[in-house]
């Protein structure tokens, strides 16, 4: 049976194929993955999220800045109003500065920084130079991130489910076109096979004619058994050119899925073996709910809602920020004969000499009265919020649902399979002892026709329950992110290391 199904797999091919392809399940998903702009868009998306938590993660670290003037030359006129008059001046002066901050971000939302500064302006109308060194440690701290909103913190939470977001769709996603491909391959095999059931009953009812004619031209039946065999022979022969339709265009399918050249022919390798899979349906409903992307999609909507609320709240509250800062500051002015390490050093100097500046501040803000503006905002928010939870509660349901009668389907499926298994074998038994009482004149053309045709229909009952069962595991894999043909989790990394 399989010699001739791989000779029927070939002498279907288009004549005018540009290539010959011999491709199974998995290859086919591979090339769809690779293939799929969907695929390629939703891993995209998915470095996206993967970049924009790796940036609010870094948003913790230390951040260092430079700004360098180097360097400022200009020529300019100036004015002084004084009891004489207006007085215009000359002025030309050059100045290049250098600033440096090092600010370390706190979880509290607020920062410790350094800032360090060099400035050197030349007066060139006053023959005069000066050097400024400043070196600042400063404090700043907002207060209402302590009870009310931390902006770094829901920063880094909303990348962190956005991530988890972006994974979740990307993976549901392949475990979608798997099963599309699945099914349209499937589709292809199934057609195939109906070609080689229509062309094997085609070949029957030829020789079941033959005999026919021969024993008509012997007077053993009447011709009007002979003239039905032909009307037989004739079905026999439309049914096999549906069938080869059928079969050209499920492969025109599979080559558009695949973005594979539609002259290009396909030859698909599978068998008829199937492999008993049990399914735990407490382990089926467990990994669904975990893993179900309408389940983590409305999860997370909550959370982004909660955060929501939590900023609305924030801007009526008491607001507020502490601040602390100490400065070091040295400021010389020389001659500008002298030479520049020596007004440095004088700078210096003067640094180390002089008291630094210090402060300490507490800005508050009070928020008294807006007629219940943002009372109502939070509200109309936490209404919403109540509006998603219950929609959570009947998704969970739903699913629960869902997979319960996925896994009751595929386990009668498998029950269904076997059984007509069974019916197979009966069928053909069935059919070769009826074509011995044919050719013995026991039994006319009409009882022969019904056993062959019951040979037919319990070929394609069989191979629509064998894809049915592959397809309904699909489903299972894709429905609870768990592989029970393989009993291992699915995990967007077995994708993407392909």
């Amino acid at each position: 049976m399989k010699a001739l199904m791989i000779l029927s797999l070939f002498l279907t091919l288009p004549l005018t194929a540009k290539n010959i392809r011999h491709l199974t399940l998995e290859e086919c998903q591979q090339i769809a993955r690779k293939n799929s702009y969907q695929m390629r868009s939703l891993i995209e998306d998915f470095k996206i999220a993967k970049y924009q938590l790796k940036s609010a993660q870094n948003r913790f670290k230390t951040q260092v800045n430079f700004v360098a003037q180097l360097p400022d030359y200009s020529e300019t006129i100036g004015s002084l109003q004084d009891s004489a008059g207006l007085h215009y001046f000359p002025i030309k002066q050059s100045n290049f500065s250098g600033n440096l901050q090092i600010a370390q971000p706190l979880p509290t939302d607020g920062k410790i920084y350094l800032a360090s500064g060099i400035y050197h302006v030349q007066d060139f109308f006053r023959h005069e130079q000066s050097f400024r060194l400043n070196t600042r440690i400063g404090f700043e701290q907002p207060i209402e991130s302590f009870y009310a909103y931390n902006y770094l913190k829901s920063a880094l939470k909303m990348a962190q489910l956005n991530y988890k977001l972006s994974k979740k769709r990307l993976l549901r996603a392949q475990l979608d076109l798997e099963y599309q491909v699945a099914q349209t391959f499937y589709n292809l095999y199934s057609a195939i096979e109906r070609e080689r059931i229509a062309g094997q009953t085609l070949e029957q009812q030829k020789d079941a004619y033959h005999l026919a004619v021969n024993k008509f031209k012997a007077g053993v039946i009447a011709e009007v058994e002979a003239l039905q065999m032909e009307v037989d022979l004739g079905q026999a022969q439309n049914n096999y050119d549906l069938a080869r339709v059928e079969h050209l265009s499920s492969a025109d399918a599979l080559k558009q899925l695949l973005n594979i050249d539609l002259k290009d022919s396909v030859v698909v390798n599978t068998d008829l073996s199937y492999q008993i899979v049990k399914v735990d349906l407490d382990k089926a409903v467990r990994f669904g709910l975990a893993n179900r992307l309408e389940l983590q999609e409305k999860k997370i909507s909550i959370e982004q809602q909660k955060l929501n609320i939590a900023q609305l709240k924030a801007q009526h509250t008491i607001t507020g920020k502490i601040s602390a800062y100490y400065d070091f500051i040295g400021v010389k002015q020389d001659p500008r004969t002298y030479p520049l390490e020596t007004t440095f050093n004088n700078s210096w100097e003067e640094l180390k000499r002089r008291p630094g500046n210090r402060g300490v501040a507490l800005t508050i803000n009070i928020p008294l009265w807006d007629w219940g503006v943002n009372k109502n905002q939070v509200l109309a928010s936490k209404a919403q919020l109540k509006k998603m939870q219950l929609s959570l509660d009947d998704t969970r349901i739903t699913i629960i649902r869902d997979i319960r009668s996925t896994v009751l389907e595929l386990q009668t499926s498998l029950r269904r399979l076997q059984l007509l298994e069974k019916n197979v074998d009966v069928a053909e038994k069935s059919f070769a002892i009826s074509k011995k009482r044919f050719a013995n004149g026991d039994i006319n053309s009409q009882a022969l026709a019904l056993d062959r045709n019951r040979l037919s229909q319990a070929y394609n009952s069989r191979l629509n329950a064998l894809i049915s069962y592959k397809l309904l595991l699909a489903n299972i894999k894709r429905k609870t992110f768990y592989d029970f043909v393989n009993d291992r989790p699915v995990q967007l990394e077995d994708y993407l290391s392909e």
